[in-house]
């Protein structure tokens, strides 16, 4: 009985000194837990440094977060590091230093149509085949800009047409019974002022577009007459030419191109419809019938 409760007695001291001993190896895993996450901490502040140190780099080099390139636009413009290329001020710059420049000229001429600015390609194009007059396919870049260009202007002019007749027709100004009607009635005049101001500025515009119509169509007869004149036998711009011609109003070169094309080109699918056009322009018209 002694030695049984000797060590009934012994064994709640041994469970204190196990659960001791947890707790020690228990604080001791929490003191390098935290050593281990203090660390941690200390070397994520310098992975943060190094991090922004990069974004902020990469702000300035390329423009991250920007609407532009960054660096890179700077190098582009300045030395057109890259092979990008050139803005349209720094070729307009080298054109005024060196009028005599074609290839500068080509290459504004390029850029402006690239950039929808189509008034000011024609006019590129022309410098640099004024230098260039056999160059052909300048002189072909300058015939389709000139046609595109015929082709709005018409737009722009039937359109400001259709504005002038719809506001001649339409009255703007209230019923002439009311007090503001009779204010701006004007008695000498069978239409409103309103209605004739609106009419009058969209025939202004109607007039300016068809000014500048005559002159690029007259500009791309002549410029498809340099292009047949370096390449005659081209039944393709012998149609550009009678089309180009036709548009402007020459009737006889139109006719010459055609049967131009078709001596060219006898097989063309284009055939039928160019003979068609031909009996439409050598047809005589009608002749009224005289009566009495």
């Amino acid at each position: 009985m002694a030695r049984g409760t000797q060590h009934i007695r012994k064994r709640p001291r041994a469970d204190a000194q196990r659960v001791a001993k947890k707790r020690g190896r228990r604080k001791a895993n929490t003191q390098e837990s935290q050593l281990f996450f203090e660390r941690l901490r200390g070397g994520a502040k310098w992975v943060f440094v190094f991090l922004a140190l990069v974004f902020g780099l990469g702000f300035v080099l390329f423009g991250v977060g920007s609407g532009s390139s960054g660096i890179g636009d700077i190098l582009q413009n300045q030395f057109n590091f890259g092979g990008g290329s050139t803005s349209i001020g720094d070729l307009q710059r080298k054109t005024r230093e060196h009028p005599k420049d074609a290839a500068a000229w080509r290459d504004l001429g390029s850029r402006l149509a690239t950039d929808s600015r189509t008034d000011e390609a024609i006019a590129a194009w022309e410098r640099y085949t004024a230098l260039r007059p056999k160059d052909d396919t300048g002189l072909r870049q300058l015939a389709g800009l000139l046609t595109t260009r015929a082709q709005d202007l018409q737009y722009e002019a039937q359109l400001a047409s259709y504005q002038a007749q719809a506001a001649t027709g339409t009255p703007f100004q209230p019923a002439a019974t009311t007090p503001f009607g009779k204010a701006f009635a004007d008695p000498n005049s069978l239409q409103d002022p309103v209605s004739q101001a609106v009419a009058n500025l969209a025939n202004q515009k109607a007039s300016e577009a068809y000014s500048k119509l005559s002159d690029v169509q007259t500009k791309a007869v002549a410029t498809y007459r340099q292009l047949i004149k370096l390449d005659p036998t081209d039944p393709t711009l012998q149609i550009q030419l009678a089309d180009a011609s036709l548009n402007s109003g020459d009737q006889k070169t139109a006719i010459a191109a055609y049967r131009k094309f078709l001596k060219l080109a006898p097989d063309d699918p284009l055939v039928p419809a160019v003979k068609k056009q031909l009996k439409q322009l050598t047809t005589p018209a009608s002749q009224p019938t005289s009566t009495g």
